[in-house]
C-alpha cells in the first residue's frame, strides 16, 4: 500500500512539474473538478533561476471557457482565439514567479478536458521551449440547467457561436478625451488626456500634433513610453493599465520664454482589435478631468462626444508659396530605433515621365497586406516617375512598389513579417546597390506605423 501511494505521488509530481534546461521549472496548479457556470483559477509557478529577457507562457483552452487576467507579474496578458498568453519582454528578476488567471465556464458544459501549455524563453541567444504535460479537469453539470440542454465540452465549439472576444459594446465605449489646455502658471500649458478603454489591454498609442514654438515634457505617463519629436507627442504602451479608464498628461513650454496663446492640438488614439490597428480622434472638452470617477465616467464620455465642435474661422496665410521640391527626393534615412537619429537627406536625379508611363505606374501601386510587416523604402518625391527606368540600374531583385503617403509618392521593396529579415535585406541593398540611405518602414494591415510600434505589437526583438 505504501509503495502504491509513493508511486502515485511521484506520478503527480511528474505531471505537475517540468524540469527544463538551465534549472528552469514550472508548476501548474488547477482543480481536478469544477462545476459548469462557475469560475476557477489557474496558477502557474515559475522557478526560473538566472533566466532573464524574453519569455512566454501559453495555454490553449477549449471553446466554452473564457479567461481573464489575474496576477500577471508584469507580463502582457492576452486571451484570443482560445489562447491564453503571458509575455515578458524582460522577465522579472525574482527566482520564483507566480502568475494566475481566472477561467469562467459556460453553464451548459459537462465532460472532461485536458489543460497543458508551453513555456518558452531565450537562453544564450537561443529560443527554447518545453511542452507541459496536460492535466485532466472534469466539468460537473450545473444543477440549474436542464440535463437535455447540456453539451459535452468536446462538442461545444461546433454547436455554438464562437467564443467571445471584444464585443461591439466594448468598442463603442472606447474614447479618448483631451481637456482644453490650461495655464500652468509660468507661461506654460498643461494638457490632460483621458483614455476610456473598457477591456482593451494590449498595445496602444496616443499621438498629438503640437503647434510650432512649444516643447513638451511628460507629467503623468501611466507606464507609457513618452517621446516628443518634430512637434509630435507620443505615449506608447506595450500593454495598457488594468483600469477601464485613466489619465495621462504633459506640459507644453514655449521656446525662448515666448508668450504664446492657448495651443490648438490635434491627435488620435490607436489600439488593437484582433491584431489590427483601430484609430479614433481625440475629442477636446471643456470638462475638468479631475472630476471623473467610476460613477460618472459613462456620462462624462457621452457628454464630451456629443458636445458641438467649435467653428473655426478660415485663416488665410500671408506666407508666400514654397517652391516645389525636386521630382524625386529621398526621405530621411531612419534607423531601426525610431526617433533617435537626425535625418540624412539625399536627392537622386529626377527621371522625366512620358504620358505612356501612367498606365505602367498604376500597375506598380503598393497593395495592403494583412498583419504587421516591414518594407525597405528607397526614395520619395512629390512627382511620379517611371519606376522601371529609374531603378533599372540598381540591381534590385525585388519589385519596387509605389504608395502615396502624407503627400509624398514613396517607393519601396520587399515584404517581411520578421524584422530581422528586413534589417538584413536593407543591409544587402546598402552593400549591393547605389542606394545608401534605404531604411525600414513598418505597416499594420496596410497602414503605416513606426518600426517601434511594429516591434511592440509583434513582440519581436530590435537588431542593429
Amino acid at each position: 500500500m505504501v509503495k502504491l501511494v509513493i508511486t502515485l505521488l511521484n506520478l503527480i509530481v511528474f505531471l505537475a512539474v517540468q524540469i527544463f534546461p538551465g534549472d528552469v521549472s514550472v508548476k501548474l496548479d488547477v482543480p481536478s473538478e469544477v462545476q459548469a457556470g462557475s469560475e476557477f483559477d489557474v496558477k502557474i509557478t515559475l522557478n526560473k533561476g538566472t533566466l532573464e529577457g524574453f519569455s512566454r507562457f501559453q495555454q490553449t483552452i477549449p471553446a466554452g471557457l473564457t479567461a481573464s487576467s489575474g496576477i500577471s507579474s508584469n507580463a502582457d496578458f492576452s486571451f484570443s482565439e482560445k489562447k491564453v498568453r503571458l509575455i515578458w519582454l524582460r522577465i522579472p528578476s525574482s527566482n520564483e514567479i507566480t502568475i494566475t488567471y481566472r477561467v469562467k465556464i459556460d453553464e451548459r458544459l459537462k465532460g472532461t478536458f485536458m489543460l497543458g501549455g508551453k513555456f518558452s524563453y531565450i537562453e544564450n541567444n537561443e529560443r527554447k521551449s518545453v511542452d507541459i504535460d496536460p492535466v485532466a479537469i472534469r466539468i460537473l453539470p450545473s444543477p440549474s440547467v436542464d440535463p437535455s440542454l447540456t453539451v459535452d465540452i468536446k462538442d461545444f465549439e461546433k454547436m455554438t457561436m464562437p467564443y467571445p472576444g471584444i464585443t461591439p459594446s466594448d468598442v463603442a465605449n472606447i474614447a479618448c478625451i483631451r481637456q482644453k489646455p490650461y495655464s500652468g502658471g509660468k507661461g506654460d500649458y498643461i494638457v490632460k488626456v483621458l483614455v476610456s478603454k473598457e477591456s482593451t489591454r494590449r498595445f496602444a498609442k496616443i499621438e498629438e500634433d503640437v503647434p510650432e514654438g512649444f516643447t513638451a515634457v511628460a507629467l503623468e505617463t501611466r507606464d507609457a513610453i513618452f517621446t516628443f519629436k518634430e512637434q509630435k507627442v507620443k505615449f506608447l504602451w506595450m500593454n495598457l493599465p488594468m483600469e477601464p479608464f485613466f489619465t495621462v498628461s504633459y506640459r507644453l513650454i514655449p521656446k525662448n520664454q515666448a508668450s504664446l496663446p492657448v495651443p490648438a492640438i490635434d491627435g488620435a488614439f490607436s489600439y488593437l482589435i484582433d491584431d489590427k490597428t483601430v484609430s479614433i480622434d481625440i475629442v477636446q472638452s471643456e470638462q475638468d478631468l479631475t472630476t471623473v470617477n467610476q460613477d460618472n465616467i459613462k456620462d462624462f464620455v457621452a457628454n464630451a462626444l456629443t458636445a458641438p465642435s467649435p467653428v473655426l474661422a478660415d485663416i488665410k496665410s500671408d506666407e508666400p508659396a514654397k517652391a516645389e521640391p525636386q521630382p524625386l527626393a529621398a526621405e530621411p534615412r531612419l534607423t531601426e530605433k525610431p526617433d533617435t537619429d537626425k535625418p540624412v537627406v539625399t536627392r537622386p536625379q529626377a527621371v522625366r515621365k512620358s504620358p505612356a508611363d501612367d498606365k505602367a505606374d498604376a500597375a506598380t501601386l503598393l497593395s495592403p497586406e494583412q498583419g504587421v510587416y516591414y518594407r525597405i523604402q528607397l526614395a520619395a518625391g512629390h512627382k511620379s516617375i517611371n519606376i522601371e527606368r529609374y531603378f533599372k540600374n540598381m540591381n534590385l531583385e525585388k519589385e519596387v512598389r509605389r504608395e502615396v503617403h502624407e503627400g509624398w509618392k514613396k517607393y519601396s521593396v520587399g515584404s517581411f513579417s520578421i524584422y530581422k529579415e528586413a534589417r538584413d535585406y536593407r543591409v544587402h541593398i546598402w552593400n549591393t546597390t547605389t542606394v545608401k540611405d534605404a531604411f525600414i518602414t513598418a505597416y499594420n494591415s496596410g497602414q503605416r506605423i513606426t518600426v517601434q510600434e511594429a516591434l511592440m505589437i509583434t513582440e519581436q526583438k530590435w537588431y542593429r
